[in-house]
């Protein structure tokens, strides 16, 4: 990796769904001529688009964006292999730039670049089939309980109503013998590079707005007709996400499409909020308001210049 005088630079814009984040790390990348690197683990998989609040194309045109529509939903994609393609995609922008840019709400997977990620052992098959057993008697109660009792700081913020996530949980701890917070730990990873986090910050009555004036968006834009088209592979993890597992309840005639349309919008605002705690608590977020690009700019060319 060839090196200029000042350290490279990667700019993280991090902060809750709907926020704004994709025209601001936009702005970035265009002042700064360089590309973005996609950490939005549900806009890695080709196969949605919609319901993920993909990056547009005339966006997507307007700067060189990486992992995004990447990955197929029918492969899995770890925080770990991420890592590593995220790190080796870096050196290669910083070859002809000083600067990168990084945007997404997942903030596990930024975690990983910024630090590094301890990967779990792996199980032998015997963890996973005691949950799916538990599962299936106890439902996700079970689950939840289950959790609650080995790591009940993690059974506060995960989403619950996800059997699979916390099957996955469960499994790390009690395979590990750490709770999720010793595991995603950061292991301090040698970077080469300098990193500025920014959050974008909305007070909760703007942000839930935002959310529910998105949600109206992608039914009107063709939502139900993405989600239809993946029906047969509504069993797959990937879609096991908001937006998409609502819909699916509608189809199976569990519940009316209004009645889907109010829930996806109650559980995008959740998931905003446990990002909001997330990146409040485990990063080194500056602040700000989605329209204040001027200080953002400020706050990284000081940051660049005392490099």
């Amino acid at each position: 990796m060839t090196h200029n005088r000042s350290q490279k630079t990667l700019i993280v814009v991090g902060g809750p769904t709907a926020s704004g984040k994709t025209a601001l790390g936009i702005s970035l990348a265009q002042h700064y001529h360089t590309s973005i690197l996609s950490a939005d683990s549900r806009q890695f998989y080709k196969e949605l688009n919609i319901g993920v609040a993909r990056p547009s194309t005339s966006e997507l045109e307007t700067v060189k964006h990486h992992f995004i529509a990447h990955k197929s939903i029918h492969d899995y994609y770890s925080a770990g292999e991420y890592e590593r393609d995220a790190i080796k995609t870096l050196n290669k922008v910083f070859e002809t730039n000083d600067c990168a840019v990084m945007v997404g709400g997942s903030g596990l997977f930024i975690n990983a670049v910024l630090h590094g990620f301890h990967e779990a052992p792996k199980d032998d098959g015997t963890v996973r089939n005691n949950l799916h057993i538990l599962y299936n008697e106890k439902g996700i109660d079970g689950l939840i309980n289950r959790l609650t009792e080995i790591d009940p700081v993690y059974a506060q913020s995960i989403d619950n109503q996800n059997p699979q996530r916390l099957m996955r949980a469960i499994e790390r701890v009690e395979i590990s013998g750490r709770t999720h917070d010793q595991i995603t730990k950061p292991k301090i990873a040698t970077r080469s590079f300098k990193a500025i986090e920014i959050s974008i910050d909305h007070n909760r009555e703007k942000l839930y707005d935002r959310i529910n004036q998105r949600v109206d968006w992608m039914m009107q834009n063709g939502l139900l007709e993405e989600v239809k088209a993946l029906e047969s592979f509504k069993n797959l993890n990937a879609l096991k996400t908001v937006g998409y597992a609502e819909l699916f309840a509608y189809l199976d005639g569990k519940i009316s499409l209004a009645e889907a349309v109010e829930q996806i919008k109650q559980n995008t605002r959740r998931y905003a909020k446990r990002q909001v705690t997330w990146f409040k608590n485990k990063s080194q977020s500056v602040w700000f308001k989605h329209n204040e690009l001027d200080k953002v700019l400020a706050l990284v060319e000081g940051s660049i210049k005392r490099n």
